[in-house]
């Protein structure tokens, strides 16, 4: 395992260290802690990466998203739909327009009937992450181990640590390297009408992968406004060698791919 996969997992456990949890409870009714959620966002990016080097990729799609608990079951997922305007600025033009992504985890603790919680970690899952689509036909699936983390200020962040496996690819089969995942929603102001300022986000870090020559890593740091209805949000995304694929890499003569640094992504929201 790389040393800065080695390190990123050690620093997500040491700062949750500090933050008691409690164990989830399932006492009397496994469905008590039900809940879903639905909503539909509008995305206009900038600089999504990889791209071809000076040629940045841009492109306004939709996406349905979701998530939620159903006793023993915790889901999220989405289903992007690319160049919703049909422009011929859009860098999703005339290609494959649909991504599919789906993560349902199993809790450990509601199957077994057992508290697992220990310090700050509340509880345990078989963590599951399919991913399906894009502009190479990807259909790839993960699992793994999750656990719901506390850690100070951020409350709960999900953190999963997956294997990989290619069922197809560009080039890639069966096993092939691990991903550390980890997510986080921290409501950080509130107005005196309700509606409120969130930190949210997420950071993917791909590692180990036999057919690459570097790990990979992207990190999504969103601030959204909120209210019951809609959201508003600014995304500020880093690129480090993304996918695996190292940042300059020659793809033709003369032509580069660029996977290394920051993408700007524009949300609308409305929430069902």
């Amino acid at each position: 395992m790389a040393k800065f996969t080695k390190t990123l997992i050690a620093a997500g456990l040491l700062a949750a260290a500090a933050t008691p949890a409690f164990a989830a409870d399932y006492s009397g009714d496994i469905h008590k802690n039900d809940f879903k959620w639905f909503q539909f966002n509008v995305m206009h990016t900038i600089d999504q990466m990889p791209y071809v080097d000076g040629n940045g990729f841009n492109d306004t799609y939709f996406e349905m998203e979701f998530g939620g608990r159903s006793g023993i079951f915790d889901l999220y997922g989405y289903v992007d739909v690319f160049d919703i305007f049909q422009s011929s600025h859009s860098d999703q033009h005339n290609k494959d327009n649909m991504f599919i992504k789906f993560a349902p985890r199993i809790s450990i603790d509601g199957m077994t009937g057992k508290d697992l919680s220990f310090g700050p970690v509340q509880e345990l899952y078989i963590a599951n992450l399919f991913n399906v689509g894009g502009a190479n036909g990807q259909f790839e699936a993960m699992t793994g181990l999750g656990a719901d983390v506390m850690v100070p200020w951020f409350g709960k962040m999900g953190m999963n640590l997956y294997a990989r496996h290619v069922n197809e690819g560009d080039g890639e089969q069966g096993w092939n390297g691990y991903q550390f995942s980890i997510n986080w929603f921290k409501p950080f102001y509130t107005f005196s009408n309700g509606s409120f300022v969130a930190y949210q986000g997420y950071l993917d870090h791909l590692f180990d992968a036999k057919d690459s020559s570097t790990d990979g890593t992207s990190m999504f740091n969103g601030i959204y406004w909120h209210n019951d209805r809609f959201a508003v949000g600014y995304g500020l995304k880093y690129y480090n060698d993304v996918y695996g694929i190292q940042n300059g890499l020659e793809v033709a003569p003369g032509v580069h791919l660029k996977t290394t640094g920051f993408g700007h992504y524009f949300d609308v929201t409305y929430k069902f």
